[in-house]
């Protein structure tokens, strides 16, 4: 099964107009499964791909359980995959707590069916806190980034 980003987005968006609760997509090489509920989960798999549980970051900095809340955003995954901060293993990562962020900057990279799909900002601000580790499987939705705007 080969679908892109704007492909999930689609499908997703028509079946939450339709009112559809699960649809579920399978072929030889990949299984495709999507649930609604209070808030959408998407979960795919190749036969041979297991996910772990993601583990939230305590890398925190004490100044973010302080911080204006209604300037506070957060980053989400837009699909389900695997997450990382850096675009190799070696590399530094892309953004990190602390750090200022900007429109369209990369934060991280989902890896989804083998392919890796750059995340980008949609706000500028600065990062308060990771809220994923390394290296960790992520749901659809699932928030990534938490992010003070401005």
């Amino acid at each position: 099964m080969k679908i892109n980003l704007e492909e999930i987005k689609s499908l997703i968006a028509a079946l939450e107009e339709g009112g559809v609760n699960e649809f579920e997509y399978e072929d030889e090489d990949s299984r495709l499964r999507l649930s609604f509920g209070k808030t959408a989960v998407a979960a795919v798999a190749a036969p041979t791909l297991g996910f772990a549980a993601p583990q939230p970051s305590t890398a925190a900095p004490a100044t973010a359980a302080t911080a204006d809340e209604s300037n506070v955003v957060f980053i989400t995954s837009p699909f389900v995959g695997t997450f990382y901060r850096s675009p190799s293993p070696d590399a530094e990562v892309f953004t990190d707590v602390g750090k200022a962020i900007s429109v369209g900057q990369t934060l991280c990279i989902v890896e989804a069916m083998k392919l890796m799909n750059e995340i980008e900002s949609d706000v500028a601000g600065t990062v308060l806190e990771v809220l994923v580790q390394n290296g960790t499987s992520v749901e659809f939705g699932q928030k990534l980034f938490k992010v003070k705007k401005g």
